[in-house]
């Protein structure tokens, strides 16, 4: 059976300046699985316009096109203003409505779902009824159910979170993510975890940590990775690239610990090269996973 992951929510061009990359957390990390021999597809809509012409293109270029792939009449394809700070930190300006906040459980998708092994979702598609309320239908399926947090305020509901969040199996979320959805700053990350999983009862949380690494709860058990030390270009995708990581490395059933390494290697090295999606250099990524130039 084929291991395949089905991914999400919003396709969309993230605009830096003057130049364009096509863009969107469930889209990148679905190129991420195809990069590592997984399966995926992406679950998405984007507008009946020139953008939107565009990404089909793009898509069909990278593999990524299907008829899970929806056309909007009325709202438009989305275009992300991002702007970096002096650390290469990414902000968003993302517009609404667009194309992908209307996406529908058409006949494709009712089909697909059937056969799928993981789904992958994230917060921002869901802060309208319509693509929230196609994604909770598809949770009657049975499948993995892995819940990237990925909050981009203003675009979202606490309420929703918690939604989310309690039919997970595996939930990602970065350190800042994880105070606001325990209400605590101070207390040790992990028992901010503990108490995490107390509430949302899933098998499976992880924590990054930026250039610290990551932290995972999976099985009654803590994993750390300290993160390496890399040459950070931009990190746009990173955290996408940590998450496909980390998914194939589930499907494939490695221990917990070489996944973790795994996905801060290709984490690092993404975020080392400009985009969210370079075409991995294989040799590069070994020599970042074999350096013992780690953060302590």
């Amino acid at each position: 059976m084929k291991k395949e992951v089905l991914c999400f929510g919003e396709v969309l061009w993230d605009v830096f300046g003057e130049e364009k990359k096509a863009g969107g957390a469930p889209m990148n990390v679905a190129m991420h699985l195809v990069q590592q021999g997984v399966n995926a597809n992406l679950i998405s809509r984007v507008g009946n316009d020139a953008l939107g012409n565009e990404l089909v293109d793009f898509l069909k270029k990278n593999k990524l096109y299907s008829d899970l792939i929806q056309r909007d009449e009325k709202l438009p394809t989305c275009q992300v203003t991002v702007k970096l700070d002096e650390k290469q930190q990414a902000t968003y300006t993302i517009p609404k409505p667009v194309s992908w906040d209307n996406i529908r459980e058409e006949e494709p998708l009712r089909t697909k779902i059937k056969s799928a092994r993981v789904i992958v979702f994230g917060s921002l598609a869901c802060r309208t009824s319509t693509s929230r309320n196609t994604l909770l239908n598809l949770f009657e399926n049975k499948m993995l159910k892995v819940f990237d947090v990925n909050l981009r305020a203003p675009h979202y509901e606490l309420s929703t979170i918690e939604t989310l969040a309690a039919m997970a199996d595996v939930i990602k979320m970065n350190e800042e993510e994880a105070n606001l959805l325990t209400g605590t700053y101070n207390e040790p990350l992990k028992d901010k975890i503990v108490e995490f999983q107390k509430k949302y009862h899933c098998q499976t949380i992880i924590v990054t940590r930026g250039e610290q690494g990551a932290m995972v709860w999976h099985q009654e058990k803590f994993y750390e990775h300290p993160g390496f030390k890399i040459e950070v270009e931009d990190t746009v995708g990173a955290g996408d690239a940590f998450l496909a990581t980390f998914i194939a490395g589930l499907l494939n059933k490695n221990p917990m610990a070489q996944i973790l390494e795994q996905a801060c290697g290709i984490g690092g090295y993404v975020a080392s090269c400009r985009g969210a999606n370079p075409v991995y250099n294989k040799a590069e990524i070994e020599r970042i996973i074999n350096s013992e130039s780690v953060t302590v």
